[in-house]
């Protein structure tokens, strides 16, 4: 039988890391101090009654990504390993620390949609960040995915016991006036503008494939990315089509959208892209281009893929 220390202890933790409630939540149900609760969570991970795991071999390929780094211009880059020293669950789970080692108290965060970035944010541990706020940073869906914009967005506030501000607007609309209209709207208008104060954000770039997340969430048809490819573009940020060069594609579609602009998005001090698939490193290869990403975390094959157009470093003599 447990001590009834130690019995309080497991009983914070389980209120903490599985109930997800507040430290000073815990201290008054269990009559205690906010201090109290702090030590009692850091004992039941010295005791191993709260385990967090970190991926096998996180950091295993540090030389590619420092080489990585060099040629491409980026500020950081995290190389996270597959086979038999990682996982899909791996990624999301490394993905999740890098976004925890980035996020300050009173960040605002900008987040994107789609199935790595849900991944990631499914596999953050509950954590409480104070003042973070998580903003959605394009419009919605109408599918019922566990994916789409909205969801991602107060999924996160929830696990970082953040405010999230969702975006109530469609992702895409049905005439170019239309989203205009919309865009010019005083709420929708504002919180647009409030993206610009992001010091953080968080993406995935879509591949422009026939199954490409984009068309399977109805935001677009298969006829229309079909015709979207034919007038050059490579890859979606943000749901915005942009070409290989990582310019904006100037067509209606992107006209249509409801979504932070890839200008602002540019000007975000810190921005985190994640690429998981190798079916995707030619939509990352145009996000470089255009100067949308400065922090990259990407599996060990996608690592692979993007040393090969490297040149090799210059060897001193």
């Amino acid at each position: 039988m447990r001590a009834p220390q130690e019995q309080i202890i497991h009983k914070a933790a389980w209120l903490y890391y599985v109930r997800g409630m507040r430290q000073e939540d815990i201290a008054e149900a269990l009559g205690l101090s906010r201090a109290t609760v702090i030590n009692y969570l850091r004992r039941a991970r010295d005791i191993g009654a709260v385990t967090i795991r970190v991926p096998a071999g996180l950091f295993r390929d540090d030389v590619l990504a420092r080489r990585l780094e060099d040629r491409l211009g980026l500020e950081m880059v995290w190389v996270i390993p597959e086979g038999n020293g990682g996982s899909a669950a791996d990624f999301s789970q490394a993905a999740g620390m890098v976004l925890l080692d980035l996020v300050r108290p009173d960040s605002l965060v900008g987040l994107a949609w789609g199935e790595t970035v849900y991944g990631m944010v499914d596999a953050l541990p509950m954590t409480e960040i104070p003042g973070l706020s998580v903003l959605q940073m394009c419009g919605n869906l109408g599918a019922s995915f566990h994916y789409r914009p909205d969801y991602c967005t107060l999924e996160m506030a929830r696990r970082l016991w953040a405010f999230g501000e969702n975006l109530y607007a469609p992702l895409v609309l049905s005439s170019e006036p239309l989203a205009a209209a919309l865009r010019a709207e005083s709420t929708v208008r504002q919180q647009l503008e409030r993206l610009r104060d992001c010091d953080l954000a968080l993406f995935s770039v879509g591949s422009c494939g026939a199954d490409s997340l984009v068309v399977r969430s109805g935001a677009v048809s298969a006829d229309e990315l079909a015709q979207l490819v034919r007038a050059g573009a490579v890859a979606q940020v943000n749901a915005r089509m942009i070409g290989q060069d990582g310019a904006e594609l100037d067509c209606a579609y992107n006209r249509r959208l409801v979504a932070m602009e890839l200008d602002d998005l540019r000007r975000v001090p810190r921005r985190l892209c994640l690429v998981s698939g190798t079916h995707k490193v030619p939509a990352l290869r145009a996000a470089l281009a255009g100067g949308y990403v400065s922090h990259l975390v990407i599996s060990g094959a996608v690592a692979a893929e993007l040393a090969r157009d490297l040149p090799e470093a210059h060897q001193a003599t």
